[in-house]
């Protein structure tokens, strides 16, 4: 794989430093994306990245992955419009552990090939820097009028700031730019790479290995993913979309990717699956002729949700997404564990009811009339009994003197009652 074609076509290319495809055609090369750990999970936002590493290696290149300890510390000025909170070293190492878990999933880290790829940590070789040595053998090496010209700066510093910018901000990119040389000294790291609002802060590193050592050393940034209707990519009204299934539930995290827009699906697909050009370009045709089918949209979420969390899960998500859409039966809902119903059912109302009139049985009329308000009457429900409107766990009710007993509720605490096509009830045992 010719790694700078292979992102040309995918649209993963924003700026590239001249040189650098040469380099890569030259030789086996070691490049390094930072990662954030501001949480011990990664996001759907860290994905173009973490992508990126994979089709690096893929490619016959040695990815590296750095965790930005020291630079979480201070915090990125880029794309911000204020100061971050700041982590301590136990909460960076914890969100060390559960970033390399996740990473894992795309990158080989453990073979014996030259290529394999590694975890960094800027904390490691930065908390031995005393503030002066820093100053006296980095600091000198960058002028302040260099440091003021970068965007990042710029925008912090303009008459439109409200909150100005810390010393410690403006710091930022001589830290990222010593990781650069660090990398470069260590582990004969001649390539960084990040998103576009980090073309700043890398070239600094690559001006710092120029003075200091008088090496070459090269960039590239991938454009910042933004939806089509100008939402941030990776957020919902509920938050970040998180790769951690206790935080995002797979269901949830194949929602997404199955909801996004044509347009955001043509371009997702070419970033974050690795399905070949001809591919993707059956799939947009395909797409073409029948949008209503959501060819790209399933496909997107099936190569995801199998890539971050199983194919069992997608088996999972999709058999969800039926129960929902009315395609499910009663079996395909007591597979679902508590998570994936709750994320299924989200938003539905939902009615408390003791446990012991589980425990004893309950008249269906006086359940769902007199115990919770789903019905107004018991004349009501009689009427959509008759009409053949209502089911309970997916399957039709034909008689309001049913009795309901702890047997019937799913997860041994919920009952799901379906009100004519569309209207859901959840009623929960307490």
């Amino acid at each position: 794989m010719n790694f700078i074609e292979e992102l040309k076509w995918r649209g993963m290319i924003s700026d590239i430093m001249p040189g650098t495809e040469e380099q890569l055609s030259k030789e086996m090369t070691t490049g390094y994306v930072g990662i954030d750990p501001t949480g011990d999970s990664l996001h759907i936002g860290h994905l173009v990245g973490v992508m990126m590493l994979k089709l690096f290696q893929m490619a016959g290149h040695k990815p590296v992955a750095l965790i930005g300890g020291a630079t979480g510390m201070i915090g990125d000025p880029s794309g911000k419009s204020s100061e971050r909170n700041l982590l301590d070293e136990n909460t960076i190492r914890k969100n060390q552990d559960g970033i390399k878990k996740q990473l894992s999933k795309f990158l080989d880290f453990d073979s014996e090939a030259q290529n394999s790829a590694i975890l960094v940590n800027n904390y490691d070789w930065m908390k031995e820097f005393s503030f002066l040595k820093f100053i006296r053998d980095i600091g000198k090496h960058i002028t302040v009028n260099y440091m003021i010209a970068k965007d990042s700066v710029k925008t912090r510093l303009g008459e439109e700031s409200k909150t100005g910018m810390s010393f410690t901000e403006f710091t930022y990119q001589l830290v990222q730019g010593y990781d650069f040389l660090y990398l470069y000294r260590n582990e004969n790291c001649k390539l960084q790479m990040g998103g576009s609002d980090q073309w700043g802060n890398i070239t600094t590193g690559n001006e710092l290995i120029r003075r200091k050592d008088q090496g070459e050393a090269y960039a590239l940034t991938w454009p910042l993913i933004e939806k089509t209707d100008g939402s941030k990519f990776g957020k919902t009204e509920e938050g970040n979309i998180w790769l951690d299934p206790e935080r995002t539930s797979p269901y949830a995290f194949y929602q997404f990717w199955l909801n996004v827009s044509d347009r955001d699906a043509e371009r997702y697909i070419k970033i974050f699956t690795l399905l070949s050009e001809d591919d993707v370009k059956a799939l947009v045709r395909e797409h073409a002729k029948t949008p209503h089918l959501r060819i790209l949209q399933k496909k997107l979420a099936e190569d995801l949700t199998i890539m971050i969390h199983s194919g069992e899960d997608y088996k999972t998500a999709v058999e969800a997404s039926n129960i929902l859409f009315g395609r499910g039966t009663t079996e395909s809902l007591k597979k679902l564990d508590e998570a994936t119903f709750l994320s299924v059912f989200e938003g539905v109302p939902f009615y408390d009811v003791n446990a012991s009139i589980f425990k004893e049985k309950i008249n269906l009329a006086e359940l769902l009339v007199d115990q919770s308000p789903v019905f107004p009457s018991k004349g009501e429900l009689r009427r959509t009994i008759s009409g053949g409107g209502l089911s309970l766990n997916k399957e039709k009710v034909d008689n309001a003197d049913f009795m309901i007993s702890d047997k019937n509720l799913l997860n041994n605490k919920y009952l799901l009652v379906q009100k004519g096509k569309k209207n859901y009830f959840i009623l929960r045992s307490i």
